[in-house]
């Protein structure tokens, strides 16, 4: 259903060594050490029913009003929204996805929120207020506007929580009788997609989240059988090299994975970019690109640019995506581009992905491929757990704390002080 090529099938350098089954048994045991440990709460989420329980239960006590929405309007940011949003944009063309316009408010950008809100009346929405610890800005003073604007206090059924068990946002819907859905403390937001964070929205917009959570389950049992050992390989080259190659380029071959991209560059930046135990700053840079779009802005940096980049190309089998095709016109003046007419789509996107990996691959830059069968539930489930596994083992070798975020938290105070400074001195 997914298959992956390593970085070491196109990266001939013996600068680049193989590590060795030493190398990996340490990184697969440090990992198997921390599930146990309960260090993140993610890596037990493929296996819980507690997400598709909770989420069943709150769609089965509103079923007539849900049967009745049009718009669900998720008020949340980066993990809080970033999940959800990839997920059903990887999946929206499937026919069992319900007539239900998604849309998030997660920027506190005046124009944004104006926009996202046009046209949105409160008897046809849900709003569903999401933030791990129940006090993140953006969240709490969106969710003021909304409980103003449409004044869901006196309408609550239009109105449901997701958040940390006992956190603040907890204890407001508990006092005012909302409905709220609890998730685990040690699932960090960005890891939490796979929680009733993405599990209820999703099931609401019609998806089998039931086999998002199998294909992740399938993935993550291979992976503890050591099946899928060219996952810690390629994070040991990632690790290893990282001072030769800091900034790792996901290439996807598909406008569905847009979403994922921005979901990816959270996941990696925010989990990676840490000061490791010895005192020393160290990080992965990711960069987000489409193809075949980006392919007249970026390859050229990337060919003829710094030789300081990985490249992930991320694409879909398009042998089982046959339409539509390009017609056998003859435009004047462009006869030069009468070599594609009567070729399908799919395989002019095919043909340019493989051209761009082939010129990126001659620069001798590293390359690795991931690619998808089916854009289905199981393929995405695989793909979420994938790059989740994959920074926890960088995070491994790089010997940092994979699941905490100081640097933002440090934002998080100043911003506050500036507030509290402008107070007083008015």
């Amino acid at each position: 259903m997914v298959a992956f090529e390593s970085f070491f099938e196109h990266t001939g350098s013996k600068s680049i060594p193989h590590p060795s089954k030493e190398a990996l048994d340490n990184v697969y045991e440090a990992i198997i050490k921390e599930k146990i440990a309960g260090k993140s709460g993610y890596y037990n989420l493929p296996f819980e029913d507690k997400a598709i329980i909770d989420s069943q239960d709150y769609i089965v006590k509103h079923q007539d009003f849900l049967s009745q929405i049009k718009n669900l309007i998720i008020i949340g940011v980066g993990g809080s929204s970033l999940g959800t949003k990839a997920i059903d944009t990887m999946l929206c063309h499937l026919p069992c996805r319900k007539k239900i316009k998604l849309k998030f408010l997660e920027h506190t950008d005046p124009i944004e929120i104006c926009q996202t809100l046009q046209n949105v009346e409160r008897e046809n929405s849900l709003f569903l207020i999401v933030s791990k610890s129940g006090t993140t800005i953006e969240t709490s003073s969106l969710a003021k506007y909304v409980l103003d604007r449409f004044q869901l206090l006196e309408h609550k059924k239009h109105l449901a929580v997701i958040t940390d068990e006992y956190s603040p946002l907890h204890q407001w819907a508990s006092k005012h009788e909302i409905h709220c859905l609890n998730i685990a403390k040690n699932v960090g937001g960005r890891f939490s997609v796979l929680s009733s964070v993405g599990i209820l929205p999703l099931m609401i917009l019609g998806y089998d989240t039931s086999l998002i959570l199998k294909g992740a389950k399938d993935f993550m049992m291979s992976f503890l059988h050591r099946k899928e050992d060219h996952l810690i390989k390629k994070a040991i080259f990632l690790a290893k090299s990282r001072d030769r190659y800091h900034t790792n380029v996901l290439f996807s071959y598909s406008s569905s994975f847009k979403d994922f991209n921005a979901w990816y560059v959270q996941l990696w930046a925010e989990s990676l970019g840490k000061i490791d135990t010895y005192g020393k700053k160290v990080g992965l840079t990711p960069i987000s690109l489409i193809g075949s779009i980006d392919q007249h802005s970026f390859l050229q940096l990337i060919t003829q640019g710094s030789m300081d980049k990985t490249v992930t190309f991320l694409n879909i089998n398009r042998k089982n995506y046959s339409e539509p095709t390009i017609p056998d016109i003859d435009m004047e003046f462009l006869e030069s581009t009468n070599f594609v007419n009567r070729t399908s789509f799919a395989k002019l996107i095919n043909y340019q992905q493989i051209a761009t990996m082939q010129t990126i691959q001659n620069e001798g830059i590293p390359t690795d491929q991931i690619r998808i069968d089916y854009l289905c539930e199981e393929s995405v489930g695989i793909l979420i757990i994938y790059f989740e596994l994959l920074t926890s083992c960088v995070g491994k070798v790089l010997d940092i704390n994979t699941y905490n975020q100081p640097g933002v938290e440090f934002g998080k105070i100043r911003l506050k002080e500036m507030f509290e400074s402008q107070s007083k001195n008015h």
